[in-house]
């Protein structure tokens, strides 16, 4: 994880820690890495509904365009339909603005490259440097050598017809709920649900500006359980601020996590003998629930570190189909490079009407393990890593696993997107699981105000 650049893009608080300065130098440099001697680099980028997003676009584009590229506006969008269009499309180079499921006073920069995939360290550690001034000045462009900016929303449009054009049946007659997070998915998931013939009935689909994620979303999923009880609908879908991850809510008004959509689409595709490798690829935070499942059929799984670019890398390198989150990021790689949510959301869809079952009852199959997270923050990344390398850290995570024995497990981690440490643990009880959670949590601040007390006086 570098400086700016986390597991999923530079991303912070707009105007404190991601300014449109920075933004124009991204631009400046990605025109600069990707200049062509006989036509110039294509850029497109997209954006969700932030207010900051339409800053950080043109600040962007003006970059872009000083180092001679030509960029493309989707305009609001989501970020599997950047994926989508940069490799169907040609572009040297896609570039998303969004801080996901985030509060909307935070955004972010993901860059894309040009196989709809997320871009490498190699060239997020070039731009890092640059950054930092450890780079010269790329030069600028000159008279007809200046890029130019165009209106590119045909784009978006032919990514909604993909979607629609993956459906294997109609969905008349189904009555389908989305939370649309007043963020990217407002004006592309009902058209793509109504154009399959469903009842649709939408929440959170008036974005400002401010209102982001704000109560809603796959976040805030209470909501959307609300709305499927009272309209007594099949199914309901919550996404998150670019529409890259997707959660579910049952017949019964019940959430269906991301590790029970792994489950069942990993058992409709093996059963239809699309699961490549006999394997599903999760990360580390999926529920022991969920492994048992699978394993009840035979399937195998690969774990890998959190975030979906780390679940995309396992299943390029092993051909495998089906890999995601619990927290709703789930790659069908037939059909996508990253996790999107209403590909997500028509795949379960189809799961149930070829198996002509209720969600409730395709879910029912999985037990999910009692699980407890707690996120605490620490002053910055720096003091985020000493805590997580300090060996009393250690021995009482181990400790505690010990007691859990192979009746649970413990994960701390550092996110990749903020100072935080994230601390998990699941167990037989709820009450197991707030034990350990709560020790841990306060040992990482008792050790985190001893490291952040150390550099104190040692900068004294």
């Amino acid at each position: 994880m570098g400086k700016y650049f986390g597991t999923d893009g530079f991303r912070g608080e707009a105007n404190r820690t991601l300014t449109a300065e920075q933004a124009f130098r991204v631009g400046r440099y990605i025109g600069y890495l990707f200049e062509k001697k006989e036509e110039p680099c294509r850029v497109v980028i997209g954006k969700d509904t932030r207010r900051s997003s339409y800053m950080l676009e043109y600040a962007l584009a003006a970059g872009l365009s000083a180092s001679g590229a030509e960029t493309y506006l989707l305009h609001v969008t989501t970020t599997p339909s950047v994926a989508y269009v940069v490799r169907t499309d040609g572009f040297d180079c896609g570039i998303m603005i969004s801080a996901s499921h985030n509060p909307y006073y935070d955004n972010g920069i993901k860059l894309i490259a040009s196989s709809g995939e997320k871009m490498g360290e190699e060239i997020t550690d070039e731009i890092e440097a640059y950054l930092d001034k450890k780079r010269p000045e790329p030069p600028l462009a000159l008279r007809d050598r200046i890029g130019a900016t165009y209106d590119y929303a045909a784009g978006r449009n032919r990514y909604i017809g993909y979607l629609i054009s993956l459906a294997t049946r109609s969905f008349k007659n189904l009555k389908i709920g989305l939370d649309c997070a007043n963020g990217s998915a407002w004006n592309i998931a009902r058209a793509v649900f109504e154009a399959l013939g469903a009842r649709t009935y939408t929440i959170n689909d008036a974005p400002d500006g401010t209102n982001i994620n704000e109560n809603c979303g796959s976040t805030h999923i209470e909501g959307l359980a609300e709305l499927v009880r009272e309209k007594g609908l099949d199914v309901g879908f919550a996404y998150d601020g670019d529409a890259d991850r997707c959660l579910c809510i049952d017949d019964k008004g019940r959430l269906v996590s991301g590790d029970h959509i792994l489950y069942i689409c990993g058992k409709y595709m093996r059963e239809r003998g699309e699961l490549a490798g006999n394997t599903v690829v999760t990360t580390v935070m999926s529920n022991m629930g969920l492994y048992k499942a699978l394993g009840r059929l035979g399937i195998e799984t690969v774990k890998t570190k959190v975030g979906d670019r780390f679940v995309y890398e396992a299943m390029q390198q092993n051909g495998y189909r089906l890999g995601g989150e619990d927290s709703g990021h789930i790659i069908f790689s037939k059909y996508a490079t990253t996790g999107d949510g209403i590909l997500t959301s028509l795949k379960v869809v189809e799961v149930m009407l070829e198996k002509k079952a209720a969600l409730s009852r395709l879910a029912d199959e999985v037990v999910i393990y009692p699980q407890k997270l707690k996120n605490v923050r620490v002053p910055d990344k720096e003091v985020q890593a000493a805590v997580l390398s300090d060996p009393r850290l250690a021995a009482e995570i181990s400790a505690r696993e010990s007691l859990l024995s192979d009746g649970g497990r413990i994960l701390v981690r550092a996110s990749g997107t903020e100072p935080l440490i994230r601390v998990m643990a699941e167990a037989t009880t709820e009450a197991l699981c707030e034990e350990q959670v709560n020790a841990l949590s306060a040992l990482i601040e008792e050790l985190a105000g001893q490291k952040s007390t150390a550099a104190v006086t040692a900068g004294a």
